[in-house]
């Protein structure tokens, strides 16, 4: 596994979240912050950590942003500093930057000042429910880019047959990359690959094939 860097700016729920996972994963993790009582509980699950106010570039400039694999600008409800931080950053030639927004107004600003992509994890949060609720076969669903997506769902009786009997592709236009079954995964599964109910497929598809292929399952 290649060793990756990562810039956290802000350690509220999000930037810790982020942290501890990419520190867990083996990767190099600094996490920077103006609030030193919010760096101490996330010190632990960090390579580095240091004060300083991000929204202020001569100040983010002191830990080198564009040596960084990645930037994530994880301040909370600060809109201000969000966005001085992400211009900051991106001036400061960060290769890939993510900020996390609160509205999708946010995140228009957000992208205008150089993020490379934007996230609204309540919103999305609450997308995902939605669809939990509806399709409760459904496992989990996220966007690739703005027009298309993954869903990983249960099968139910609807799915259970060979690939090329349930010919997804030709009726909904999309692809199961991968089956989970017990403990053992097959990726890219084959024409011949008999689904049965309680499988995991992972399917990949434009967003709004997917969501057919989601009402067609839950209907």
């Amino acid at each position: 596994m290649k060793i990756r860097s990562y810039l956290v700016i802000g350690a509220g729920s999000l930037g810790s979240a982020l942290a501890r996972t990419l520190f867990e994963l083996g990767h190099e993790v600094m996490v920077v912050d103006r609030d030193e009582a919010a760096l101490e509980d996330v010190m632990a699950h960090a390579t580095h950590v240091q004060i300083l106010d991000a929204s202020e570039q001569d100040e983010l400039a002191k830990v080198g942003v564009a040596n960084f694999d990645a930037v994530f600008v994880a301040i909370g409800e600060a809109f201000e500093a969000s966005v001085l931080a992400t211009a900051a950053a991106k001036a400061l030639g960060a290769q890939h930057l993510v900020a996390k927004a609160t509205s999708e107004l946010a995140g228009h600003v957000l992208m205008k000042v150089g993020a490379d992509e934007v996230v609204r994890p309540e919103h999305d949060m609450g997308v995902r429910l939605a669809q939990q609720m509806v399709t409760p076969s459904l496992v989990d669903a996220f966007a690739l880019g703005d027009a298309h997506g993954v869903l990983e769902i249960v099968a139910g009786e609807k799915l259970v047959g060979t690939l090329a009997h349930q010919r997804l592709p030709n009726r909904f236009r999309v692809q199961v990359v991968a089956v989970e079954r017990g403990e053992g995964l097959t990726i890219g599964p084959k024409a011949d690959f008999d689904v049965a109910v309680g499988d995991r497929l992972v399917v990949i598809g434009a967003t709004e094939d997917l969501d057919r292929f989601r009402e067609a399952v839950a209907s």
